[in-house]
């Protein structure tokens, strides 16, 4: 049987179960201590019709329509009626652990939920305790001591030869969009290594950004069915392509197939088509656009940032660039738009809170004026933010006007991100202006989108800001269901922040092109006869980008610039905003609105528009190179750039010979050390394919008491590094852990100084020195290693000649040690760097989120070592 023949058959078998009816459930007979709701004991019933029928499937609800709920309640359903004992493995995120077992307490007490997180000691006591209680049972029949396992995907990777070994008679995969990559180690485990013949995914976002990543969920779901990624993407090729909504026969016979294989092993429902049943009562969303200007700062780091980038802008028509290099750029506009503080030797010196901070950023400063019309009001506000640093800015931003908030990253513990949620959400959430009189709780609750932006229900907050935007605009939307969701009982007001006619807009205007494959596969009401302003343009997301900066010049008059003048205007714009979510919607749940800030200043009322402006222009390579020759008279004309530059960038011949300059150099220092019998310590970076950009920061980190430089007190028999920062001077030093790793033995700063005199101590270099046998009379069981991190500059004409701890370089050094360990099955073993007591803006924090992120990706445990206080 072909390909499609056999997708369309396997469909109809499956809604043939819908069609004779099958089980209905009601409330009485799920055996939980809740109402559910109609569409969730609609959804609980359909869930059961596939289990009977052996049926793996995919509950792609709309966040926050008790998707949690209806899974817990299958469960409780299966174990009740003893159509299966048990065991339930339950997958999620770390940051909704605590909500899956409140959730069970409350609902399903009777169900004994063990929860398999914690460090490694923990985790060891908890296998340690169900072995001992499975060796009291009978050969016969074995029972477990708990019905339902609670951990994260990373510990599922982490501990497989532990979770691996049971066979778990039914699976929940919460937030199932980490199975998109089906080439992950993560999904080739899960598939292959565990024992789940019954599963069910669940995702808000089914689809993310294209057909690979929906075949990857629904072929988890059923392989049998769903066959291999080619014959998948060569049977839909045509609606994959986002050329699709042109009228060809073939693409609508496609989009008709997709969507009766969807609908036998997806549920799909909408708050809007709940809402529009009766079925569902939930308070109105209200989306607005703010599109804000440049102030003059941002402005002239923004477009300095394109002088500089001008060669690889005209590069790139000849394809001479790579993927990386256009987003190290793309990158860069965007650190501008958020704030230009994120360079270093931005802010003025000295380093100190006050308005400069507000007044440096065209967002901070529209942002100020919302959250005071907002405070005043009696309003919570959920803010997000992609990158860490911005959350450190903003940080220090609430901590100038003096608002209460609570943060959430990956600098932030397990344990206090629990405390934090249950904090924000248990507060009051129903009459605003009660709530306004008689909470003292967090205003404002700070999120980094990818750490913490998903399972979480933060009802207690009606006001959702994004600072700043993720690539994948389903990320988005995920993380406004936050707070829009069973529970909220208040309008919902959601702000975009964008800069206008920046990088940020492109972004924004692609983000409705991405979400097209969604709704055309999904949403019924589709159109598919209608002619796209979407054809012909290039699917690469970072080539649309780099084309699409010609269509949003900022280099024109710099009239529309934020400044002081313009406050009180701005002050009215904020209000406007605000007041969006008093006014009136025409019969319908969901509304969008866009606002340019420049037009609202100017008392434009057209600036309110129902429904995003149409990203109809189009990306052709012409307009750019046009926009080029443009962008470079301009530059000649304000800025005298000079012939010579062009011609640096234009010219291959002296980047061959840059080449080989550098070749016979390396030649030179080779030959070097072959004299002097040298060979370098130093590792090389990891030739790692992931896009760390999407690693989880949310890995475990160890905090114990004692000496680091002992590492077999911890983790006795086992192979362990030291992790030291140095700088690149090649002077050892004296006292602290120069003094301590001394004592171990004198090859270490004998390493040290040998790396300098052969001109191998560079800053980012990390040389890691094995000891074999010390010779201060330590004595280990297992192999041991120093690695010495090359992370901070030396010059003696500063007047503190040693710098700070380069970030950027730590970072490499992180990168390159926990790969080194994962490859020697080491664990890694360092003292509390960059941390300062009282400072309110420790490095330390970010230091924290580092390792936890590299930890996650290499699966490495790492140590991090407290002296008590009467060891200092």
């Amino acid at each position: 049987m072909e390909y499609r023949q056999r997708l369309i058959v396997a469909a109809k078998i499956v809604l043939s179960t819908d069609a004779d009816g099958g089980p209905q459930l009601d409330n009485a007979e799920l055996g939980v201590t809740a109402e559910l709701k109609p569409h969730q004991v609609e959804g609980v019933s359909w869930l059961l019709r596939r289990y009977e029928r052996g049926i793996n499937v995919l509950l792609g609800d709309e966040m926050g329509l008790g998707k949690t709920l209806q899974a817990i309640s299958l469960m409780n359903y299966l174990k009740i009626h003893d159509m299966s004992p048990g065991p339930f493995l339950i997958l999620c995120p770390l940051s909704v652990i605590d909500g899956w077992k409140s959730e069970f307490d409350k609902f399903c007490p009777k169900l004994k939920v063990l929860q398999y997180v914690g460090d490694k000691a923990h985790r060891r006591s908890v296998r340690r305790i169900t072995y001992e209680y499975l060796q009291k049972q009978s050969a016969e029949r074995m029972f477990l001591n708990f019905d339902v396992l609670l951990t994260t995907y990373d510990l599922a990777l982490l501990d497989q030869a532990f979770l691996s070994q049971v066979p778990w008679q039914y699976a929940v995969f919460d937030e199932a969009q980490r199975l998109k990559n089906p080439l992950s180690v993560l999904y080739r485990v899960l598939e292959g290594e565990y024992i789940i013949p019954r599963r069910l995914l669940m995702t808000g976002t089914p689809i993310q950004n294209n057909l690979s990543e929906l075949w990857a969920l629904m072929h988890f779901c059923m392989p049998s069915v769903f066959g291999t990624l080619e014959q998948f993407i060569s049977e839909f090729k045509e609606v994959g392509d986002s050329k699709a909504g042109q009228s060809s026969h073939k693409t609508i016979e496609q989009c008709r197939i997709l969507k009766l294989l969807l609908k036998a092993f997806m549920l799909r429902r909408t708050k809007a088509l709940l809402i529009e049943r009766g079925t569902l009562t939930l308070p109105p969303l209200t989306e607005i656009v703010v599109l804000v200007p440049l102030v003059a700062l941002q402005r002239k780091v923004y477009m300095s940032i394109l002088r500089r980038e001008l060669p690889t802008l005209i590069s790139f028509s000849t394809g001479g660039r790579g993927h990386q290099t256009l987003q190290n750029i793309v990158m860069q506009l965007r650190k501008v738009c958020s704030h230009p503080y994120l360079f270093g030797g931005i802010e003025p010196e000295p380093y100190q809170e006050g308005e400069h901070l507000v007044q440096a950023s065209g967002k901070l400063l529209v942002l100020d004026q919302l959250l005071q019309k907002l405070n005043e009001g009696g309003h919570r506000v959920l803010l997000f933010a992609q990158m860490t640093r911005t959350l450190d800015i903003l940080q220090d931003f609430l901590e100038l006007r003096n608002y209460s908030y609570e943060r959430l990253d990956g600098s932030v513990r397990a344990e206090e991100r629990f405390a934090a949620i249950r904090s924000f959400g248990l507060k009051s959430t129903g009459d605003i202006m009660e709530r306004h009189a008689n909470d003292d709780g967090a205003f404002v609750f700070m999120i980094s989108t990818r750490a913490g932006g998903v399972g979480l229900n933060l009802v207690a907050a009606d006001t959702v800001i994004f600072y700043e935007q993720d690539w994948n605009p389903q990320v988005d939307k995920q993380a406004l269901q936050r707070a829009h969701r069973i529970g909220q009982m208040n309008h919902v007001l959601s702000i975009n922040l964008i800069t206008q006619h920046t990088v940020e807009e492109v972004i924004m205007r692609r983000a409705e092109r991405k979400l097209q494959l969604s709704k055309s596969i999904i949403e019924p009401e589709v159109q598919w006869d209608k002619p796209s302003k979407d054809a012909g343009i290039d699917a690469s997301d970072m080539r649309s980008l780099i084309l699409g900066l010609q269509l949003f010049d900022p280099s024109g008059s710099d009239a529309n610039d934020l400044n002081a003048k313009n406050m009180s205007e701005l002050s009215a714009m904020a209000e406007k905003v605000v007041h969006m979510r008093n006014v009136k919607l025409s019969n319908k749940v969901d509304c969008t609105f866009e606002i340019s800030s420049m037009e609202v200043l100017g008392d434009n009322e057209s600036a309110v528009k129902e429904d995003y402006k149409k990203f109809d222009s189009e990306l052709d390579e012409a307009s750019y190179l046009s926009w080029i020759e443009t962008f470079k008279e301009a530059l000649h004309s304000t800025q005298n750039l000079s012939e010579e530059v062009e011609r640096k960038c234009l010219s291959e011949g002296r980047q061959q010979k840059r080449e080989a300059n550098k070749k016979k150099a390396e030649a030179k220092k080779l030959a070097k050390w072959e004299a002097l019998g040298y060979h370098s310590l130093a590792v090389n970076e990891p030739d790692n394919i992931i896009d760390r950009g999407l690693v989880s920061d949310s890995g475990t980190v160890h905090f114990v008491y004692g000496d680091c430089t002992k590492p077999n007190k911890v983790c006795p028999s086992e192979p362990a590094v030291i992790f030291s920062c140095v700088d690149n001077s090649g002077i050892w030093g004296h006292g602290g852990m120069f003094t301590a790793l001394s004592n171990i033995s004198s090859s270490i700063p004998n390493a040290y100084l040998q790396a300098s005199e052969c001109g191998d101590l560079h800053l980012g270099d990390l040389h890691i020195v094995h000891q074999h046998d010390a010779d201060k009379g330590f004595m280990f069981d297992a192999p041991f290693f120093v690695a010495l991190a090359v992370v901070q500059s030396y010059n003696p004409r500063r007047k503190i000649p040693r710098s700070n701890i380069s970030m950027d370089d730590l970072e490499k050094c992180l990168s390159k040690v926990s790969f080194w360990a994962s490859q020697n099955s080491a664990s890694v073993h360092m003292p509390r760097i960059g941390y300062q007591d009282g400072s309110q803006r420790s490095e330390w924090y970010t230091i924290e989120r580092l390792l936890r992120k590299y930890a996650s990706l290499h699966n490495v445990n790492i140590f991090v070592y407290y002296f008590r206080r009467e060891e200092r």
